[in-house]
């Protein structure tokens, strides 16, 4: 009886401790793990040669074993221009520049010269979007408050563009380029938007944008307009007053610096104090800063990327993929094809209008 009694207990036990396995261990038959998808896989194409690039990049220089090419997150800083490489710059031409022509020519009139309303109601496809433009720009608000600015930049943003169907100016994001950010943001970077887009301007449509969670305003470097405290703006030294509780700061009409060509590589300096590690543009003026990044010098490898218009179906791209992509390389870029690598652009009913230009008349 008492061998029976043991074998029982024996038995008891023996079953419980298969139980209690069996709910420790996770069941796997029937049913697969679900997988989070590869990164950059949402609006990037499969093949895409650039984004493999990215997530190999990422991958060894946020893995603190390898040695060689790891880079501390202090030191992860990423700039991106805006006009062409994360926006759309052709509906028909850049948002400031759509921005000027509506202010001048629509909106307020009665506010500008005829002589800056002549220059709104010139400018055509194949303009030059050169520094004496954005001086008559920096007339065009004299008088505004910051804050009467910024705001003026967002309402300006809800008109519908003339060269997409249902497209905002401010919906003007791409977004495979939202999607890179979003990735190396999650992934330890910090993102900076340098962009020749005057700087509160720029502030205006990133904090309206899908990257406003990733980029704050300190981290938007633009073109300088002249501000200065209203009541004091004919004196030559801010010098000579401070400010006071209810003061206003005000643009004068007065222009600083155009932040395009070796200026983008001073303000990242100026600014940053700091050589990025990654960089991405759309054209010549942004060399500077990608070269900048890439420079041997650099303590840290660094990769430049640039975008490529050669989507004339979804876009309004006329580049030569083969010229332009032999030309990147061969400064040391990786170029990047909206045709081919962007596997979408632009959220769903957004299409090109049947013609991208519809001049605006003076009066």
């Amino acid at each position: 009886m008492k061998n029976q009694n043991c074998t029982r207990k024996a038995i008891v036990i023996g079953v419980v401790l298969i139980l209690v396995i069996a709910a420790a261990v996770p069941v796997t038959v029937g049913c697969s793990k679900k997988t989070e998808p590869a990164p950059l896989t949402e609006y990037w194409s499969a093949d895409s040669e650039p984004a493999q690039k990215l997530r190999d990049y990422v991958t060894k220089v946020t893995d603190p074993e390898d040695k060689t090419n790891f880079i501390p997150e202090k030191d992860r800083i990423a700039v991106f221009d805006m006009d062409g490489t994360l926006t759309c710059e052709t509906y028909y031409t850049y948002y400031d520049t759509m921005m000027f022509i509506e202010y001048c020519l629509v909106d307020h009139p009665e506010r500008v010269s005829d002589e800056l309303k002549e220059v709104a109601a010139s400018i055509k496809p194949g303009y030059v979007a050169d520094e004496t433009l954005a001086r008559n720009f920096a007339k065009a608000y004299a008088g505004m408050t910051v804050e009467e600015f910024y705001n003026y930049a967002v309402e300006f943003g809800k008109k519908q563009t003339g060269s997409f169907t249902n497209m905002r100016y401010i919906d003007n994001f791409y977004l495979p380029m939202v999607e890179l950010v979003k990735y190396l943001y999650e992934n330890g970077f910090t993102i900076y938007v340098i962009s020749g887009t005057e700087r509160t301007t720029t502030r205006a449509i990133v904090a309206n944008s899908p990257i406003k969670d990733y980029v704050t305003p300190e981290h938007v470097i633009g073109t300088d307009f002249e501000v200065k405290q209203k009541g004091h703006e004919d004196e030559a030294s801010n010098m000579n007053f401070k400010y006071e509780n209810g003061d206003e700061l005000v643009l004068t009409g007065g222009f600083i610096q155009k932040n395009l060509n070796a200026n983008k590589s001073i303000y990242v300096e100026r600014e940053i104090g700091q050589r990025p590690v990654l960089a991405f543009g759309n054209s010549g003026s942004d060399t500077s800063m990608m070269n900048y990044a890439i420079d041997s010098r650099n303590p840290y490898p660094a990769e430049a990327y640039m975008i490529v218009a050669d989507d004339a179906e979804r876009e309004w791209g006329t580049q030569d993929w083969n010229a332009k992509s032999q030309d990147h390389i061969a400064k040391g870029f990786i170029p990047v094809s909206m045709k081919n690598d962007f596997a979408k652009i632009y959220p769903d009913g957004i299409t090109k209008s049947a013609e991208q230009y519809t001049p605006k008349e003076n009066g």
